[in-house]
């Protein structure tokens, strides 16, 4: 089992920028993404950034040029760097873990896991 924590959200004007951080106990797969997602009020839990173990990235559009996600496996933690902030991104932001295998071809989702989520407000 992997725990996830999330810290760094809160109350932020439109242009500001927070660095949303996600800390999690240590994972013995060799393959897995750490994902952030949002959940904005009122509506469907959407997926922001992904980076895998072997370093790729993934951005939903509203977050490219806008937010990085990166890592410190030393640390145990991965970030998403979110700069020029909108009020259309206030939302609670989870991070996530799909842990993974690969084999006949494919990758096979092993288990995943969920932070608690951490609350951004982009208001005036």
């Amino acid at each position: 089992q992997v725990q996830l924590v999330e810290s760094g959200g809160g109350l932020v004007q439109p242009g500001g920028s927070l660095r949303l951080s996600c800390t999690h106990s240590k994972i013995i797969f060799s393959i897995y993404a750490m994902r952030w997602y949002r959940q904005p009020p009122g509506k469907q839990r959407e997926l922001v950034a992904t980076i895998t173990s072997s370093g790729g990235t993934y951005y939903a559009d509203s977050a490219k040029g806008r937010f990085t996600i990166s890592r410190d496996n030393a640390k145990n933690t991965v970030y998403l760097q979110m700069n020029s902030l909108k009020p259309e991104d206030t939302a609670v932001y989870y991070c996530n873990v799909d842990l993974m295998t690969y084999s006949g071809g494919s990758y096979h989702r092993e288990a995943d896991y969920w932070g608690q989520g951490t609350q951004v407000t982009v208001s005036s």
